[in-house]
C-alpha cells in the first residue's frame, strides 16, 4: 500500500498545478494609527481598556469571493466582517445552529457551514438548512469539502453523506474505535475531509487516515508508518508530500516513501495537534495545544506563542487571506499575524 502512495505521490509531484497567490504574509492592510503603535510596540490589543472578543472561541475562518470574511465559532453561531461592520447570525436569524465546525464556498457563490445541527447555504440573502430529514447521515458535522466536481462531502459524528445539489447519498467508511479522551467522539465520526491533486478523498478518523481512489478504500493506520491512528487533519502540500496532525502523536509528513514524525527531537511541544495550512509562501502552519502555534518553512520551525503575543494556547484553525495575513482562530477568539508578532482581534479590532 506504501508503494501504491509513493508511486501516487511522485506523480503528482510533476502533474499537480499550483496556485501561488504572490502575497505578502506581514501585510498590516489599513490598521488605524493607534492599532499599528500598538503591534510597532510588541502591545498585544487585548492590553487595551475596553476590548472585547468577537467570540469565546472562534473555530474556522473564511473570506468569500465579495472579500468578507465568516468567522465561525464555538457557540455563537457565524459571525461576518464585510469591511465596514460586524454581523452575528445565529439560529434566531435562520442560520442553522451555533457551533460552526466547517465553512466552503461553491462556484457560484455560496457560502456553505457545518454546524452541529447540519448543514447550512448561504445565497448572499438567505439561509437554507439542511439536516437528517433531507437525508443527511447526520446532523452534528465536523468536516465539509467541496470537490472538484462541485459534490459535497459532509463529515458528521454518524458518518459521511455526499450531497450533489439535490441528494444526500451516504458514503459508507468503516467503524473505528471512538477516543474516550475527546469531549465527543463516536465510532463513525470523520473530522477532516481533503481532495489531493489527483482527485482522491482523504478522510481522517479515529482509525487512521483513509483514501477513497477511483472506488476502492484503503486504510492508512500506525502498522504503515502514520504517526498515530486519531487524526484530526490532513494536509497535502504544493510538493505533494501528505501531512497528518493526529490529536496523541502530534504531526507527521509522508514525502512519497516514507514517513515522518516531527516531535521534540525537532524542537516541538505537545502531541494534540488540531490542524494543518500550508500559506501562500509553501510554509505549513499548525496548532499544537498547550504550545501554541508552529511555522515550518521546509527546514526549521517557528513557534508562535505568548513570547509573540499570541494570548491563547488553544488555537484551531489558521487562514491566509486575501492580502497574505495570517489568522488564527481558537480559545480567546481571533488573533492576526502582523510581521513577527500576534495581536488579538475583537470587536473594535484591528481590522484590515
Amino acid at each position: 500500500m506504501i508503494a501504491m502512495l509513493a508511486h501516487a505521490l511522485q506523480s503528482c509531484r510533476t502533474a499537480r498545478p499550483v496556485l501561488l497567490i504572490v502575497l505578502s504574509i506581514v501585510g498590516t492592510g489599513t490598521l488605524g494609527s493607534m492599532a499599528a503603535g500598538q503591534a510597532a510596540a510588541g502591545r498585544n490589543a487585548e492590553a487595551d481598556e475596553g476590548f472585547e472578543p468577537i467570540s469565546t472561541f472562534v473555530r474556522r475562518i473564511h473570506q468569500d469571493r465579495r472579500g468578507h470574511y465568516w468567522f465561525g465559532t464555538n457557540g455563537d453561531g457565524v459571525i461576518r466582517w464585510d469591511g465596514s461592520s460586524l454581523k452575528e447570525f445565529s439560529i434566531r436569524e435562520g442560520f442553522g445552529g451555533v457551533v460552526v465546525r466547517g465553512i466552503v464556498e461553491d462556484d457560484e457563490g455560496h457560502v456553505w457551514f457545518g454546524t452541529e445541527r447540519g448543514l447550512t447555504r448561504y445565497d448572499g440573502s438567505s439561509f437554507r438548512n439542511f439536516t437528517k430529514t433531507d437525508g443527511l447521515v447526520g446532523n452534528d458535522v465536523w468536516a465539509l469539502l467541496i470537490d472538484r466536481k462541485g459534490v459535497i462531502w459532509i463529515g458528521t459524528i454518524e458518518g459521511v453523506s455526499r450531497f450533489d445539489g439535490t441528494t444526500f447519498t451516504t458514503f459508507p467508511l468503516p467503524e473505528s474505535a471512538p477516543d474516550p479522551t475527546r469531549g465527543v467522539t463516536s465510532a463513525r465520526i470523520v473530522h477532516c475531509i481533503m481532495e489531493d491533486s489527483r482527485g482522491r478523498l482523504w478522510f481522517a478518523t479515529n482509525g487512521g487516515a483513509y483514501v477513497y481512489d477511483e472506488g476502492e478504500l484503503t486504510n492508512i493506520s500506525e502498522e504503515d508508518g502514520l504517526c498515530h491512528d486519531v487524526v484530526n487533519c490532513i494536509l497535502e502540500a504544493r510538493d505533494g508530500s501528505i501531512w497528518f496532525a493526529t490529536h496523541h502523536n502530534g504531526v507527521c509528513r509522508f514525502d512519497g516513501t516514507t514517513f515522518t514524525h516531527f516531535g521534540a527531537e525537532d524542537g516541538l511541544k505537545g502531541t494534540e495537534a488540531w490542524d494543518l495550512f500550508e500559506d501562500s509562501r509553501g510554509h505549513i502552519w499548525f496548532p499544537i495545544e498547550n504550545a501554541g502555534v508552529y511555522r515550518y518553512d521546509g527546514t526549521s520551525f517557528d513557534r508562535f506563542d505568548a513570547a509573540q503575543g499570541l494570548t491563547s494556547n488553544a488555537i484551531q484553525c489558521t487562514f491566509e487571506d486575501d492580502d497574505g495575513r495570517i489568522w488564527l482562530g481558537g480559545y480567546r477568539g481571533l488573533f492576526r499575524c502582523e510581521g513577527e508578532r500576534v495581536v488579538s482581534v475583537g470587536r473594535n479590532g484591528p481590522w484590515p
